[in-house]
């Protein structure tokens, strides 16, 4: 990672031109796109491309098209100032904060769908929450051409996404995900965690509980993959301010819902507490493919 002080631009051929440039001189590109309100994972993911790349670009943008007509894109968190310390901080290079008239040019009229994957867990309430997604990560991923984008674990399906997205459209970069990083007490972070009283948030914490416990009845050597999910839903279920969506064991590849216990699984869950919709998850290791 180069030691050269933060730069940010707006504009794409600004972007590609400070790319192109470190790029002629042998550099490793990695980027990392965000909405902004920083919280340590995003600094991790930054943290992450700083150690496998020689230049790390940060984009900052809130893409309208990815929120529904009930959600927060309004009241999105927007701290410009703080997240462009925490992007030097984090060891950033080049910061990216484009706008939507840059993104979304009038006359704007192409979007980019990923089929089935798009339209399970998340995408079974959020309509068209993944088309704006993979649109606007397309048009950042070809805007930037970096070597390897980051991303959080925690946004299970986004990346899984993400990842076909890039193989059905040849786009040249490697996805990598990066680990799900807590807070002390088990909450994974996000911007939106920001939403919540204390005793949402205390609510809220029965989303990793419900992980760790189909973790450890899987360790243990259950194989009856719906007692296992019953038990998540009657453990979030009995949460006081909790609305359970969605808590299910699923393949990592395709995210569909599995019924017998195979070598990789991923147990997803998402709620709403009060306001807030929270999603979490976290891998399954079955006891005879436990490493020891």
């Amino acid at each position: 990672m180069s030691d050269q002080a933060l730069e940010t631009v707006s504009e794409i051929s600004a972007l590609r031109k400070l790319v192109a440039s470190r790029r002629q001189q042998g550099a490793t590109i990695g980027f990392v796109p965000t909405m902004g309100a920083l919280h340590a994972g995003h600094t991790s993911l930054i943290e992450a491309a700083g150690a496998d790349c020689d230049f790390v670009v940060v984009s900052i943008y809130v893409n309208p098209t990815q929120f529904g007509p009930d959600e927060d894109f309004e009241r999105y968190p927007r701290v410009l100032e703080q997240d462009l310390a925490k992007c030097a901080a984090a060891g950033a290079n080049l910061v990216w904060t484009p706008d939507t008239s840059i993104m979304y040019p009038d006359g704007y009229s192409t979007d980019v769908t990923v089929k089935a994957l798009s339209r399970i867990l998340e995408g079974a309430t959020r309509t068209n929450h993944f088309q704006g997604v993979t649109t606007i990560v397309t048009k950042l991923l070809l805007s930037c051409l970096p070597d390897i984008a980051y991303f959080g674990a925690k946004d299970f399906q986004q990346q899984a996404i993400i990842r076909r997205m890039c193989l059905d459209l040849n786009i040249p970069v490697e996805i990598k995900t990066c680990p799900i990083i807590r807070d002390t007490d088990g909450l994974a972070l996000s911007s939106r965690n920001a939403y919540l009283s204390a005793e949402e948030r205390e609510a809220g914490l029965s989303l990793s509980r419900a992980l760790r416990l189909a973790q450890e009845k899987v360790a243990a050597g259950e194989t009856d993959i719906a007692q296992i999910k019953a038990a998540m839903q009657q453990l979030l279920n009995a949460t006081p301010l909790l609305k359970l969506d969605y808590a299910t064991i699923a393949d990592p590849t395709t995210l569909e819902d599995i019924s017998t216990v195979q070598s990789e699984m991923v147990a997803l869950i998402a709620a709403r507490v009060g306001t807030t919709r929270l999603i979490d998850n976290c891998q399954l290791a079955p006891a005879a493919t436990e490493k020891t």
